[in-house]
């Protein structure tokens, strides 16, 4: 099994993949940062700070910022995968033959692909052609702004074989941030994709002028159609009850710091979602993985209300007050 004494590689220089990267080196590991943009990668190198997606915070010297991802993935035993959802095979596409036999995967992204409603771990095996056992997934409450700067937080490695989960906790493993493990690898990406999907709910009410009560009837709700979803389809409902359920559900709900949340209470000030999306200049995984995640439970027969809302929203031209009147006129029924 790959060991932690081998290079490190996080492809993607975003918020997030740039703050994971930080973390490794603060946990000791040196990291090679691939970013599509030659010029951001000059500019971490030169500087120390990545202008676009992380301009405040200082990165330490062991972040090693490059354009080329052949030289990334040389000889790398693991990698971050921090490239979004919806962009994640194309660009696995490229990479895979450059890819060491034995390596660890891990997944940062939380989506399902739309048209096969893949996660992303199925996506990353099937295009790879590496076994299920080599790819591991990282969800939880983990908003970069945070932890780029050291406020504690906690995360889930998630991955069938639990030695390698293991190697990837004790990489990532700071004073600052506290990885645990688990093997339930559906349940752990259901959670983080699905949440994105709530968190729009919750900032449509919010924008609506709508209170605490609202929002937590939205996150219980919320809670209750993605363990129905994630249980359905094999996973264990004691994940959601914790850090890549619950924990990551409230944090992206709540945290002003959220796009999602943000962009659902954009839209339910009255902005529309096109005028929305092209004025947010940064991409909302909800917005596209509403779409998917619906299209999943339909598939296994799982109602998922708040999902559908949201969906109809974003895609079918329904208003945020048009939503929640369906939401509150639906039948009622035993919680």
């Amino acid at each position: 099994m790959a060991g932690s004494d081998g290079a490190v590689a996080v492809m993607g220089a975003g918020a997030w993949g740039t703050t994971l990267a930080k973390v490794l080196v603060e946990a000791g590991t040196p990291v090679r940062l691939w970013t599509r943009e030659g010029a951001v990668a000059e500019q971490i190198n030169a500087t120390g700070y990545n202008p676009r997606y992380l301009p405040t915070v200082r990165l330490p010297a062991g972040v090693s910022a490059t354009s080329d991802a052949a030289g990334a993935l040389d000889g790398a035993t693991t990698v971050l995968l921090g490239v979004p959802a919806q962009a994640l095979r194309a660009n696995l596409e490229r990479w895979a033959p450059l890819l060491a036999p034995d390596v660890t995967l891990v997944s940062l992204a939380k989506g399902i692909e739309l048209g096969t409603l893949m996660r992303m771990s199925q996506l990353i095996t099937s295009v790879t052609g590496l076994p299920a056992e080599q790819v591991a997934v990282l969800s939880g409450p983990n908003l970069a702004s945070e932890i780029s700067v050291g406020q504690l937080a906690a995360t889930v490695i998630a991955c069938p074989d639990p030695a390698r989960a293991v190697t990837v906790q004790q990489m990532l493993a700071t004073g600052y941030f506290r990885p645990y493990t688990n093997t339930d690898v559906i349940g752990t990406e259901i959670g983080g994709a699905c949440k994105n999907v709530i968190a729009l709910a919750c900032g449509m009410a919010a924008g609506a002028g709508l209170g605490e009560n609202t929002a937590a009837a939205i996150i219980t709700r919320g809670l209750a159609e993605i363990t129905r979803l994630a249980v359905a389809l094999g996973a264990r409902s004691e994940t959601l009850a914790g850090l890549a359920g619950v924990g990551d559900l409230v944090a992206t709900c709540t945290s002003p710091h959220s796009r999602n949340r943000s962009f659902g209470a954009r839209l339910g000030r009255g902005a529309g979602v096109a005028q929305t999306l092209a004025e947010s200049g940064t991409l909302v995984e909800g917005v596209s993985s509403c779409e998917s995640v619906l299209a999943l439970a339909s598939s296994y027969d799982v109602e998922m209300p708040l999902s559908d809302a949201v969906f109809r929203v974003c895609h079918q031209g329904l208003s945020v007050d048009e939503a929640m009147t369906l939401l509150v006129g639906r039948r009622t029924k035993p919680e």
